[in-house]
């Protein structure tokens, strides 16, 4: 197709593909079919191919949307070889990807990363220019890996582009990519193309074409080649149905082989010429050779090229199946299936299709061919097959069955409205006990609750019980953890929370199993705060175990107040999920981990932590997770004092939690703008709207997060002169305190009753509160040492005074707490101790991104390590540490533990001081 009027489109590629020795990228463009994607994309591989780079390419195509990984096979085969310098766990996962070996159902992520891996050695002999057109006709396995890959080519001499059409669902054209938008022609421009492919048109012919093709490329191009035709065209069918009609003139006249076997190669997921000519002669009875394709060629439908065949457009491809009887379309399905006898999953395919009814012998190889489809981590694949293999099946218990298989897949992986659509057709038969509960609790788990009504918490745990009754104890479990999530995002009230924990109790499942834990930590997290805690201690000495474990009993940790143990059982999940490349949950743990780090004060592993929580939640599509990582973010920098950044991130947390009533993301989010109104002095804002945390009436109450800012409300209501305020506070909370041992509510009151104290007690009480053990707790300590001091000094003991604001001083600097450490300089100079003004934190220097790497490097891991655990290329991260570097003032990753480790020296010499 010509590129009339496309020259500025060219120029940005052309850009683009130059500068690709500085810096990678990618882009999609996007258009309505024929608008010429697939032409500008040639004309990007010429310019590519020109300067130097090696031009991969995929080809999206709609027959391969079934099979896992079909695409990424086009783009890995021609530098296969390669593979074998990858390590072992990133070849394995890629290998089972392109089904060359039989391994354990790889993650996705892995298989990115090691795609990625591979694209950049590659990159490191001739710069990459990757090509994925129709990428809306991708496998949804490829468009993941494609998108992951996307996401990570700023450091990489690689340029991707994508071609998708406008409107089109795809992951690639998902991820913030810029984008290339193709218009339709202009009238002059227009009729210059027309007027180059067919110059002899008559005036009213001319008109008519103009008219019918409206400024689309594709049909300017091809509509003269049916000019006699056109005649009956209607003028206001949409421009897909005019193109089909141009393809089909044009078949209708080659003859019947040639026709029978273009329909044969445009329903075969594979370009294999041999293919297509041993399934045609099995239509037509008798072997054919390679020239029955011949008047095919000529009229310019298809391309031949080292025994494949390829549709010179996608929609050629569409239309003929289209313009077919649909029993010529079942015949050529039938003659495919035994062409590819040995090939199991495309047996099934094909012989599925060529099902016109029930066979339940068909849909056991169909649901054999999900399973294959799970081991190669092809989920989409998997639940096609699922639903096309319950359309086949006989018997109203298989069909159901399978359609519920297929939603518990499409859970798993994210899809509302595909698991709403195949529970209702799964309840269009008559479901068993078992069947039923599946089909009341999927639909009802997206978003952890968040949007529903209250009553689903019970009801579920009715279910539960129910399952449980009937055998199924893991699926009753399952079921149970996800009516106690409600717990955390929702209120559902203490009557609910009673069942939950009833039918927790009457399972037969150990006390001290991690779920049970978390379940009771949920449901009930001052009642049963002492059991809680118990399980946990006795099952910290497993930490690192068991992934799965360990996120459970983080997020038990979290409920209970013991920030401590959440830090480290998140700590010890991360490693394991990450392996895994179960990135949904990833997202979770890593906001534990950060949320956890935030409280105790360790903002040096919290601000990169936070920060790949947000995106790896992005990245799944956990909108109410981002958002709770985002409270965090905005909670660290208002710690760091960066209030405006902090306000930024409130309001974006806010938009996303109060629409919804997501009360943990909006309980952190106003800790947070406390925080900001504390550290800019208005000490009445704060303590308003950390009060708004501990009212049930307000959306920003959360049930267990409500005991865990009783410090930071105590502190804001004495500077606002609300002290007699913040006593009723503290007494309604003191009975709260009374019923459970949370290390967060017992730490919280203990500062409370001290600095609320009468005055000739103070002295007392800041010594006990010094005296107690804050190991693990060094933000907790520190306000302690800066309250005392602060008193001390108001009572003008001046030297007094000083030892505990040094402390705090040296405390707040370790910690990151800038905010604080300024106030604590700013108290010993009015104390008459002048002193120099905080120099930049080595750290402060650096983003939260650069910061994980650079930590990372500091403890000795390697480029290719770090790239493993961050999803990233080691090129990607050595380019990274080359920014790092004189960010910092030094000149290898050797000088960066010194610089890092300063800080936690620091750290530690305040948690030293056990008394001041």
């Amino acid at each position: 197709m010509s590129l009339f009027g496309r020259d500025a489109e060219i120029k940005y590629l052309a850009e683009l593909i130059g500068g690709v020795e500085d810096r990678g990228g990618a882009l999609i463009v996007r258009g309505e079919p024929g608008i010429g994607k697939s032409a500008l994309l040639a004309e990007a591989s010429s310019i590519a191919s020109a300067s130097g780079m090696r031009v991969l390419t995929i080809t999206g195509v709609e027959a391969e949307q079934g099979p896992p990984y079909a695409g990424l096979h086009q783009l890995i085969y021609p530098i296969r070889a390669g593979m074998g310098a990858l390590t072992g766990p990133q070849c394995d996962a890629l290998r089972g990807a392109l089904g060359l070996a039989d391994v354990a159902a790889p993650s996705g992520p892995l298989v990115g990363l090691a795609t990625l891996t591979l694209l950049a050695e590659e990159a490191v002999h001739r710069p990459l220019f990757l090509v994925a057109e129709d990428a809306h006709w991708l496998d949804s396995a490829s468009s993941d890996v494609l998108a992951f890959v996307a996401r990570r080519l700023e450091s990489e001499p690689i340029v991707l582009v994508a071609s998708a059409r406008e409107g089109s669902n795809s992951p690639l054209a998902d991820v913030d990519l810029p984008s290339v938008d193709l218009n339709r022609l202009s009238e002059d421009v227009a009729g210059e193309l027309l007027d180059s492919v067919a110059p002899g048109l008559t005036p009213a012919i001319r008109s008519r074409l103009l008219r019918e093709a409206d400024g689309n490329p594709l049909a300017l191009t091809e509509l003269p080649a049916s000019v006699g035709s056109l005649d009956g065209l209607d003028p206001v069918l949409p421009l897909t149905d005019r193109l089909r009609y141009a393809f089909t003139a044009r078949i209708a006249g080659l003859p019947v082989q040639t026709r029978t076997g273009l329909l044969v190669a445009a329903l075969n997921d594979s370009p294999s010429v041999a293919e297509v000519l041993e399934a045609t002669g099995g239509v037509l009875g008798r072997s054919v050779e390679l020239d029955i394709l011949t008047p095919a060629i000529d009229a310019r439908l298809i391309e031949l090229r080292l025994g494949r065949l390829t549709f010179r457009h996608p929609l050629m491809r569409s239309a003929i199946p289209a313009a077919a009887d649909p029993g010529e379309r079942l015949q050529a399905h039938r003659a495919l299936a035994e062409t590819l006898r040995d090939q199991a999953d495309r047996w099934a395919w094909h012989r599925a299709a060529a099902t016109a009814g029930t066979s339940e012998r068909t849909a056991s190889a169909l649901e054999l061919a999900a399973d294959r489809a799970l081991r190669r981590g092809g989920v989409d694949a998997a639940i096609a097959a699922l639903e096309h293999a319950a359309r086949l099946s006989k018997m109203p218990d298989r069909l159901a069955e399978r359609l519920l298989r297929a939603a518990e897949l499409a859970f798993e992986s994210g899809q509302r409205d595909l698991v709403e659509h195949l529970v209702r057709k799964a309840e269009t038969v008559e479901l068993s006990a078992r069947q039923r509960a599946i089909a009341t609790w999927l639909p009802s788990s997206f978003e952890d609750g968040v949007r529903e009504d209250t009553s689903r918490t019970p009801e579920l745990a009715f279910l539960a019980e129910s399952v449980a009754a009937d055998g199924d104890v893991e699926l009753a479990m399952r079921i149970l953890w996800s009516a106690a999530m409600r717990c955390f995002w929702t209120e559902p009230g203490s009557e609910a929370r009673r069942l939950l924990l009833a039918v927790a109790d009457r399972l037969p499942i150990p006390a001290d199993d991690p779920r049970i834990v978390a379940i009771s930590a949920y449901g009930a997290p001052f009642e049963r705060g002492d059991k809680v805690l118990a399980g946990l201690r006795a099952l910290a000495a497993a930490a690192g175990e068991d992934a799965q474990a360990d996120r459970f009993l983080s997020s038990a940790s979290v409920m209970v107040g013991a920030f401590d143990l959440a830090a480290r059982f998140s700590a010890s999940a991360v490693p394991g999920l990450r392996a895994q490349g179960r990135l949904g949950l990833l997202a979770r743990v890593l906001t534990v981990q950060a949320w956890s780090c935030v409280r105790l004060g360790d903002l040096p592993t919290a601000l990169p932590v936070a920060a790949e929580a947000v995106q790896m939640a992005h990245e799944t599509n956990q909108r109410f997770i981002c958002g709770l990582a985002k409270a965090v973010q905005a909670e660290i920098a208002a710690l760091r004092g960066d209030y405006e950044q902090a306000t930024t991130l409130v309001k974006e947390a806010e938009q996303v939690g109060l629409a919804a009533g997501a009360r943990p993301v909006l309980a952190t989010a106003q800790l947070a703008r406390g925080l900001v109104a504390f550290g800019e002095g208005r000490f009445d804002d704060a303590f308003a709207d950390l009060r708004r945390m501990l009212d049930p009436a307000d959306p920003a109450y959360q049930f267990a997060i409500r005991a865990c800012a009783v410090s930071e409300l105590t502190e804001a209501a004495v500077r606002s002169g609300q002290s007699d305020a913040a006593r009723d506070i503290v007494n309604d909370l003191e009975s709260l305190g009374a019923r459970t041992p949370s290390p967060a509510l017992e730490i919280g009151l203990r500062y409370a009753r001290t600095v609320l104290s009468p005055r000739e007690d103070r002295d007392e009480l800041f010594a006990a509160a010094l005296e107690a053990d804050l190991t693990g707790w060094p933000l907790e300590r520190g306000r302690l040492q800066l309250a005392f001091g602060e008193w001390l000094r108001r009572q003008r003991r001046v030297v007094e005074s000083r030892t505990h604001l040094r402390a705090a001083r040296d405390t707040f600097d370790a910690l990151g707490v800038h905010a604080w450490a300024d106030r604590a300089r700013a108290e010993l100079r009015t104390a008459g101790e002048p002193g120099p003004r905080r120099g930049p934190d080595a750290r402060d220097r650096l983003t939260p991104h650069e910061l994980g790497i650079a930590q990372l490097a500091a403890d000795g891991l390697t480029n290719r390590e770090i790239g493993q655990r961050l999803y990233l290329s080691h090129r990607t991260v050595s380019t990274h540490l080359s920014r790092i570097f004189p960010k910092l003032g030094v000149s290898s990753r050797a000088d960066l533990g010194p610089i890092l480790r300063s800080a936690e020296a620091g750290q530690r010499r305040s948690h030293d001081r056990r008394r001041p």
